[in-house]
Order: C-alpha cells, then sequence, then structure tokens
C-alpha cells in the first residue's frame, strides 16, 4: 500500500471550481484561495472563493431540484439505490480519497483511512438502509376522527463543515439530509475542500439529479456568512467553533429563522480512577485519545483527571507514551500523529503552551515545534500537569496539548470534570460497575465512554450540551434535524 501512496502523494491538482446545479463553475468574482499543504507547506492548488451570488445561485439549484421533485418525492426504494452506489464508489476509491485528504490537512494516513472514506462509506450505506424504515404514524383520536402524522423533508438544508474530518463530517450532515428527500448545499472548510469537492463528482456519478447537492468553497466571512443569511435555507447544520456557531445564530435570526444545528467545541474529561482494570491499557489509549490526528479531534480528551493516589505513576506512563509517539509525514503508514492543519493552528498551540508555562503548569513533555527543516507544520505531543482552574484545563487547544489534572475522589472528580462551560465527549475508568453509572449520569456531556475512548459507530448519535451544541450527528436521532412532522385531522 506504501508504493500506492508515494504515487499519489505528489499528483498535480488541477485548480477547483464550484459545483451548483451538477456542473463546475468558477466564482462570480473569479477570485481563487490558495491550498497550502501542512505536510510540507508548498502550494497545492487553488479553490473557487466563491461570493453571495454563487451561495444565491447554489441554493436557487437546491430549491429548483426540491421543487421538481426527482428526488424529494422518488420512492423511498429510489433514494436507497443511489446513497447505496454513492457508499460502493467511495469505497472502491478510499484510499484516492483519503491521500488527497491527507495532503490538505494533514491527518495521519492511517487514521484517514478508516476515519474519512471508511467512515465516509458506512454512513452514507447506514443512511440508505435506514430510510425506507422511517415510518408516519396514527394518532390515537376518536373513531371519527383519523389523525396522521407525516413526517416530510424540510426542503434546502445547508451544512458547513471542519477541516479535521470533512469526509466523514460531511457524511454525517449530507447522508441524513439526502435520505430524507431534501436538496443541500455543503460549504467545506477552506483548509480542507478537497475531497468534499470529490465527494460530489462520487454523487453524481452515483445518480443524484442534478442541483440535490451543491457544493461551494471559500471563507467563512464571505461564503459562510452568505449561507448564515440567505433567506431560502430551511435548515443549518454546522460543526466548528463555538464564536463562528453564535454568528451563524445571529444569521438566522436576522434572515428567516432558518434552524440551526450545532456541534461546537470540547474540553472533554478522562476521568481514570485508581481501580481502572488495566492501567496500562488506559493509559495507552488515553494518549492516542488526545494526540492522534495531533489533537485535532473534537471530541479530544484533553483533559486527564486522575486519581490522586496513582496520579505520579499514570501521568509518567502518559508522558512516556507521549514521547514515544511517531510524528512526521502523515503519508507513511509508520506515522502516528501527523501534521497541525496550518501555520495559522501551530501558532495558536505553540501560545497555550507559552501561557501555560506562564500559569505555573508543570511541563512533563514536548511543547514545542518539529521538523521545521520540511517545511511543514509539526508540533510534539504535549503532556501538562495543571490545576483545574488555569487557562489550560479550561479552554479547547485543539492541538496535541493534554492537561493532566489530580482529583481526591469522586464527587472531587465530577466538579472538575463538569468545570468548564463544555459538554460534548467524556470517559470513565474503573472496574466498580455502580461507580460507572454513577459517573455517566453524573458527567455532563453528550457521550460518556467506559474503560475505551473513542470507537462510537453509526448506531449511536453524538451530540453536546452546554456550549458544546445541540443536535445530533449520527444514527437514527439526526434524521430529526432534517424532516418536519405535518399533522392530518381527518374527519371521518
Amino acid at each position: 500500500m506504501q508504493d500506492k501512496i508515494d504515487q499519489l502523494r505528489n499528483l498535480s491538482i488541477a485548480g477547483q471550481k464550484l459545483f451548483i446545479g451538477g456542473r463546475w463553475q468558477g466564482s462570480l468574482s473569479g477570485q481563487t484561495l490558495d491550498v497550502v499543504s501542512p505536510i510540507d507547506g508548498r502550494h497545492l492548488t487553488t479553490i473557487a472563493d466563491a461570493d453571495a451570488g454563487d451561495v444565491d445561485a447554489a441554493v436557487r439549484a437546491a430549491r429548483t431540484a426540491f421543487e421538481k421533485g426527482s428526488w424529494s418525492r422518488a420512492a423511498p426504494a429510489a433514494r436507497k439505490k443511489v446513497l447505496t452506489r454513492i457508499a460502493a464508489i467511495i469505497e472502491a476509491q478510499a484510499l484516492e480519497l483519503a491521500v488527497l485528504g491527507v495532503r490538505d490537512n494533514g491527518t495521519e494516513i492511517s487514521m484517514a483511512l478508516k476515519a474519512e472514506p471508511g467512515s465516509a462509506a458506512g454512513t452514507f450505506r447506514y443512511y440508505a438502509e435506514a430510510l425506507d424504515k422511517v415510518y408516519g404514524e396514527i394518532a390515537p383520536t376518536a373513531d371519527t376522527i383519523l389523525g396522521l402524522i407525516h413526517r416530510e423533508p424540510i426542503g434546502v438544508v445547508a451544512a458547513i463543515v471542519p477541516w479535521n474530518f470533512p469526509l466523514m463530517i460531511g457524511a454525517w450532515k449530507i447522508a441524513p439530509a439526502l435520505a430524507a428527500g431534501n436538496s443541500v448545499v455543503l460549504k467545506p472548510a477552506e483548509g480542507a475542500s478537497l475531497s468534499l469537492l470529490r465527494l460530489a463528482e462520487i454523487c453524481a456519478e452515483a445518480g443524484l439529479p442534478e442541483g440535490v447537492l451543491n457544493v461551494v468553497t471559500g471563507r467563512g466571512a464571505t461564503t459562510g456568512e452568505a449561507i448564515g443569511l440567505h433567506g431560502d435555507i430551511d435548515v443549518l447544520a454546522f460543526t466548528g467553533s463555538g464564536g463562528v456557531g453564535r454568528r451563524l445564530l445571529e444569521y438566522s435570526a436576522r434572515s428567516n429563522l432558518k434552524r440551526v444545528y450545532l456541534e461546537l467545541g470540547g474540553k472533554s474529561p478522562n476521568v481514570v480512577f485508581a481501580d481502572a482494570p488495566d492501567l496500562d491499557q488506559a493509559a495507552r489509549i488515553s494518549a492516542y485519545g488526545i494526540f492522534r490526528n495531533s489533537g485535532q479531534v473534537c471530541v479530544a480528551g484533553s483533559r486527564l483527571l486522575v486519581e490522586r493516589s496513582i496520579h505520579e505513576a499514570f501521568s509518567e506512563k502518559v508522558a512516556a507514551i507521549a514521547a514515544s509517539i511517531k510524528v512526521g509525514d502523515p503519508l507513511l503508514l509508520a506515522t502516528e500523529a501527523g501534521a497541525i492543519s496550518s501555520d495559522v493552528q501551530l501558532r495558536k498551540n505553540l501560545a497555550f503552551v507559552r501561557e501555560a508555562k506562564e500559569d505555573g503548569a508543570r511541563l512533563r513533555w514536548g511543547g514545542k515545534r518539529i521538523l521545521e527543516e520540511t517545511g511543514g507544520y509539526y508540533m510534539q505531543p504535549t503532556v501538562f500537569d495543571v490545576d483545574p482552574d488555569m487557562k489550560l484545563a479550561k479552554e479547547e487547544v485543539f492541538g496535541p496539548v493534554l492537561a493532566v489534572i489530580p482529583f481526591d475522589d469522586e464527587a472531587d472528580a465530577l466538579r472538575i470534570a463538569n468545570g468548564t462551560e463544555y459538554g460534548l465527549a467524556s470517559a470513565v475508568w474503573t472496574a466498580n460497575l455502580s461507580r460507572a453509572h454513577r459517573m455517566v449520569r453524573g458527567i455532563r456531556a453528550g457521550v460518556v465512554h467506559v474503560n475505551t475512548y473513542g470507537g462510537a459507530d453509526n448506531t449511536v448519535p453524538l451530540g453536546g450540551v452546554r456550549q458544546s451544541g445541540n443536535g445530533h450527528d449520527k444514527s437514527l436521532h439526526a434524521l430529526d434535524k432534517y424532516t418536519d412532522l405535518k399533522t392530518a385531522w381527518i374527519q371521518l
């Protein structure tokens, strides 16, 4: 496989256009954005920089397709065939898609293969199988009344997705929206658009009608704002930062009160009790739970809470694992942690390191930029001992920086775990079943892992509480975001 990856790594990539109404076209302004690979800091290609006019054209194409009904009113079996074909083509092109994405955002190829095309294909197949098993309801009314509850597609769905796992997260939003019969306008992150532009080609090849999926690339401040303010988008689904999420809610209020579903940041607590079944395994999984993809994972276990009696020994285990992780060229299969996505993100990460030191945090390992001679953006996995009230213990870094915090007992662990504004993911390690259940109930988060970290599939929802957002991706519950309930009250 490495030989094939090496063949794909240097393929030239033509300048990319917008996909609107089933056709490729440049932006109305003619403006483009440079794409720089984080692997080596070199220019990779360009993408179109869409403006409000381009967004309007994409929305009009989506609305026209929806009203035409070739997809929105198609039989569930017909939609199922197309989504199944999309999954099959993604699987057939998995390596090419993964390499393309890695060149764009720097995720290590060993992770990208599973998390990007692997996950995306599974997501399209899951919703293909699910869509003809969603039923309406008959209400329990009087004998003279027939009350029917219809579940209908909403209309035009916009999705704005981040740069860390664009194909996976894009599929989490696109697949259920399409399964329900909607049309979609997709905006990838300007730092990772290439795999989703390729997905547009795949969807067309699989038989998705023109205008049902449209892809507009560009900056958040222009393209994203135009989507947020557009008056003919019915639902907006977003994954990204809390600051952008707040702006999208404002845009909704200023425009047509479109529904806005947000999956935002996290500062996820990973709680290890002294009675964990296997402390070596807990240390290894905890380390990779923050350092895979160089910490650029929304559910990363970025706060490690360790019972005080084992704090020193366990923290040293984790620091030793961090020191052993192979950071480097993300297109080498042996690499365990790839590049930071951009120079801007790298500088943010290093600023957190400097501030943590100034706050008095104890650096156990890492904290430095490495491999600078490559021209790319790489950073050591970093482990700090911190106090619960330090900035590093509360704010999301979105990089390979772990905050380790000791706790005294179960109540103290819950207090610290719930001591941020976030509530996305979490974990607890214990052999005590009763304690595990109490912690699941007590931790304020959308996901609580027990004696593991990560790995949840499409059968369960992913969503946050508090300032980690609202609504859910994955599982049958994701369909709720993209359907309306309509009541028919019939006098017999």
